[in-house]
């Protein structure tokens, strides 16, 4: 008897205004159907095409796994997506198979090595660490208690692996503020790694002058840049980093994917005693 036929979809926020803001999700989505471990892999925005409410009808797997590439639970992992996807309590999602939520990727375990990943890349240092602090922002709003739970949370299992000198979790819009990122630290480098799925408004504009990198985002500014006596590596946003598709995949296997070997190696697995 064959194994049920498997499709992902990789649910992303997406934006009218930043064609870029996508990006990311196409791109791990294309990891992951190149190790050809689904049998169908699909893209999916609340703010772009493919759209949440459409992906579903367009699969044909027998069992469907979708998993938000967010960087926190809260509103449109809880109450957005399921309802775009019908499939909130009472509804029935307009496809032929079963369909499996995941949990978001940003709140998983493995996002630390991750963001250690996104901090070797910008310093091109696999060693990254010794003499230096590490600075890893969220957003933040006082507005939801919740909001800043798995920034911390990432800041404070770095720091328990004893790597970088320091380690601190920084907001935008509650403090500890990344407005004052040199304040915060002893370090002659900081590696700031922002907790976003894709470079848009906030890590492209926002952050890079709040910091003080530049006093507009579109005159550029280095990488490094010294800032009260300070270098600062400035990575851009977490999700950009290709490590991200195992972390899809982890959370795609929590929710019941199989995901132990490519669709071609099962399909080419020699029968027992033939």
């Amino acid at each position: 008897m064959s194994e049920p036929s498997q499709a992902l979809v990789v649910a992303g926020h997406g934006s009218h205004l930043n064609p870029e803001s996508s990006t990311p999700i196409f791109e791990h989505a294309n990891r992951i159907r190149k190790q050809d471990v689904f049998d169908e892999v699909r893209e999916a925005f609340w703010k772009e095409e493919p759209a949440f409410r459409e992906v579903l009808r367009t699969l044909d797997s027998d069992e469907i796994y979708v998993v938000p590439a967010f960087m926190s639970n809260g509103y449109f992992t809880n109450r957005v997506i399921p309802r775009e996807l019908r499939i909130a309590d009472g509804w029935e999602p307009e496809t032929n198979g079963h369909v499996h939520y995941g949990e978001p990727v940003g709140t998983h375990d493995s996002m630390t090595d991750v963001i250690i990943q996104r901090a070797e890349t910008v310093t091109a240092n696999p060693s990254v660490g010794n003499g230096t602090g590490l600075a890893v922002v969220g957003h933040g709003t006082e507005r939801h208690e919740d909001s800043d739970a798995s920034t911390k949370a990432h800041a404070a299992a770095i720091r328990a692996r004893d790597r970088f000198d320091e380690v601190r979790a920084l907001f935008m819009d509650e403090p500890p503020y990344i407005d004052d990122v040199t304040d915060h630290f002893e370090t002659e480098d900081i590696v700031v790694v922002p907790l976003f799925v894709a470079d848009g408004y906030h890590t492209r504009e926002d952050i890079p002058e709040d910091m003080g990198l530049t006093d507009d985002y579109r005159d550029g500014y280095d990488i490094p840049t010294t800032i009260d006596g300070h270098r600062i590596w400035y990575s851009g946003a977490v999700g950009t980093e290709p490590l991200l598709a195992d972390v899809i995949l982890q959370r795609a296997a929590e929710a019941g994917a199989r995901i132990g070997q490519s669709r071609t190696k099962r399909a080419t697995k020699p029968t027992p005693g033939v």
